[in-house]
């Protein structure tokens, strides 16, 4: 995904963001601490300059910030837009559970009939 093609509202450049998986395991090794380009590049046979990519993307969706030092610009996970999809993702919570018990209720009927 370009920058020029990111959504403008957060939630969706948030989800934009985490569709890909790379970024998602970059998020993830954030997660433990701050880490520089070369340390995100390790686990992939990616480019540096491909890194540099998939950071732009997470940096344009707010979920990591960049140190400001010229020569070592570490990068740092911001949680605040997963604290927000997750809240959103939480609204549904009770659809699933609503759906979910009520399978589980047919299913015992099914095994129930069976039986008989």
């Amino acid at each position: 995904m370009k920058l020029d093609e990111m959504p403008t509202d957060q939630l969706s450049r948030t989800f934009a963001a985490l569709a890909d998986p790379t970024r998602r395991a970059m998020l993830a090794r954030l997660a433990a601490g701050e880490a520089t380009v070369g340390q995100l590049a390790e686990p992939f046979a990616l480019t540096f300059a491909a890194i540099s990519k998939h950071l732009a993307v997470l940096e344009a969706a707010g979920l990591v910030s960049r140190g400001r030092d010229a020569k070592y610009r570490p990068a740092r996970l911001d949680a605040a837009p997963l604290a927000a999809a997750s809240v959103w993702i939480g609204d549904y919570e009770q659809f699933w559970k609503d759906s979910l018990g009520a399978l589980d209720s047919y299913l015992t009927r099914l095994q129930q009939g069976e039986r008989s």
